[in-house]
């Protein structure tokens, strides 16, 4: 009896044993900590995190201890007595005058934090930003690279409508097809701007969040302290696909990064310049200024089959959100492209609408994709579905940009 008695406790404490490991690893990946600072920057804002987080504990302690010790102690059941008095100089200096100094205490380090978040001087590469609904654009103003960076999660994991959707990648909602890339240890300046309405370049890791204002371009600054993948989002909501811009930014050893750029520049050998589109807007005939298209190879002749898949693709990570992956649309909000009167009609006039967008609507401005992006996507919606109204090339593009 005596051994069997053994052996279940050991069965016991095994079991408890078990318990106490799974609890604490699932401690351990339970992070309340804010992410682990990669900049600068963000090391002061985390150490900043932490000082006032410990002074707003120290003073918690302090205040509630002699509360509760004042109600403890001095309470009726033990014979005591309220006090009659009514001011005490000393006393109303001395916790007006604590305060004060905690506060200047904490103010110091914060505003020489923020004063160094705005020191953009004397920056050693410089990239503007300018964010779309819903994507982001990158121009290497020293490098001369220039793409744009779109969500990269299948719309298959996330549509669920009638039915579960895919398994989730890791870095679901949080992976791009173009990050950002930058070398480390070098002062990187951003020029913030937006094409429609308010977003904000939000990356916690860099100690980045900044708004980008249309009409405006404000600046600021980080430096990537090792090599690694910074993750971060739009700040602000900015219309139905808020969601669904990440931001990406990798940082590379130097060498590796001049590699990169040597790639970059490989892809798109021709610098584009901004252009004016002169035709307008089919509700208003104004003439827009459009953003500079990525460069491309303008001497490769495409088919209508590699429009076709090439639009399917840049469709997908576009339009379909909101004219869904059957081109029904969600009417009145969001017409239906099959069958459409503009789609299935004249060229120019979807050529225009999609180059200018539609003041009033959802409909934006999609200029920034190159010429035979929006040549491939239009043939995609032009021949998609029951659609059979012929393709357009990246030519007609190229010539519809000059006006």
């Amino acid at each position: 009896m005596g051994l069997d008695m053994i052996r279940k406790a050991s069965r016991n404490a095994a079991l408890a044993a078990a318990a106490l490991t799974a609890s604490a690893a699932a401690h351990a990946a339970y992070d309340v900590d804010i992410l682990p600072p990669g900049s600068p920057i963000a090391q002061q804002i985390y150490d900043l995190h932490w000082a006032i987080m410990w002074v707003c504990v120290v003073i918690f302690v302090i205040v509630f201890g002699a509360m509760f010790y004042s109600i403890f102690k001095h309470r009726k059941s033990v014979g005591a007595k309220a006090a009659h008095f009514h001011e005490n100089t000393t006393v109303e200096v001395i916790w007006t005058v604590i305060p004060f100094v905690i506060l200047i205490g904490m103010a110091y380090p914060a505003t020489k934090t923020v004063l160094e978040m705005k020191d953009t001087a004397n920056p050693d590469l410089t990239i503007k930003v300018t964010a779309y609904q819903w994507a982001w654009e990158y121009d290497y103003l020293q490098d001369g690279v220039k793409f744009n960076s779109l969500l990269a999660t299948p719309r298959a994991q996330i549509e669920e409508w009638e039915k579960k959707g895919e398994a989730k990648n890791p870095d679901y909602l949080l992976e791009v097809d173009n990050p950002m890339v930058v070398p480390t240890g070098k002062k990187v300046r951003l020029l913030v701007t937006s094409n429609d309405v308010i977003h904000g370049w939000y990356v916690p890791q860099l100690g980045i969040n900044q708004y980008g204002i249309p009409g405006f371009v404000k600046d600021t600054w980080f430096k990537a302290d090792k090599p690694g993948t910074y993750r971060g989002q739009c700040s602000q909501i900015c219309g139905k696909e808020h969601g669904y811009m990440p931001i990406v930014v990798v940082a590379k050893a130097p060498e590796e990064y001049a590699a990169w750029v040597k790639e970059q520049k490989a892809k798109a050998p021709q610098a584009a310049a901004p252009a004016q589109v002169a035709a307008g807007s089919p509700s208003t005939g104004a003439v827009a200024t459009t953003a500079a298209a990525p460069a491309e190879d303008p001497n490769r002749k495409w088919t209508t089959d590699e429009l076709k898949a090439l639009g399917e693709k840049v469709y997908a990570a576009n339009c379909v959100a909101c004219h869904q992956a059957t081109g029904k649309g969600m009417p009145p909000a969001f017409p239906a492209l099959d069958g459409s009167k503009v789609v299935t009609g004249a060229k120019g006039a979807q050529v225009a609408l999609v180059l200018n967008g539609k003041q009033g609507t959802a409909m934006a401005s999609f200029a920034r994709l190159s010429d035979s992006e929006l040549a491939a996507v239009i043939t995609y919606t032009r021949t998609a579905w029951g659609n059979k109204a012929g393709e357009v090339t990246p030519a007609e593009i190229k010539a519809a940009r000059k006006g």
